[in-house]
């Protein structure tokens, strides 16, 4: 185990797949980080556990936008997320397409904040895809 990694996790309802994925992280090392959606409005660097990061007083919680899982990492390396992945696929977790590796540049952005972008960035890539798609078939 690399130090100090952690993958924060946020499920909108509990399933088999979280039981899956909680068993890969525990048998990789790895820290988990449950957070509910009342924390959607808390900084990614605050649910990280940085330092200089604290809870924000009178956020708001309960984002109810967020209806897909999400897989936040934190201190992985190329590596450590291939072996990650592959573990995943072996277990039968399923897809989890919204996913982020913790940065200098969405550690200040809530939770929901990131999870917008997320969802924006997988959409344009869907969308092109099928724009992809439609192309191949001419």
């Amino acid at each position: 185990m690399a130090a100090g990694e952690m993958v924060l996790y946020y499920a909108p309802e509990k399933t088999k797949t979280a039981a899956k994925l909680k068993g890969v992280l525990i048998q990789m090392g790895v820290r988990i980080r449950n957070v509910s959606r009342e924390e959607a409005y808390e900084s990614v660097g605050f649910l990280a556990g940085l330092d200089g990061f604290e809870k924000r007083q009178g956020a708001d919680g309960g984002a109810q936008e967020m209806e897909q899982e999400l897989l936040v990492l934190k201190n992985f390396t190329g590596r450590r997320m291939d072996e990650l992945f592959a573990r995943m696929r072996k277990a039968g977790v399923g897809r989890i397409d919204y996913k982020a590796v913790l940065t200098e540049h969405n550690v200040n952005w809530t939770l929901l904040d990131l999870y917008r972008e997320i969802k924006r960035e997988h959409e344009a890539m869907q969308t092109g895809r099928a724009g992809e798609d439609d192309g191949q078939k001419g």
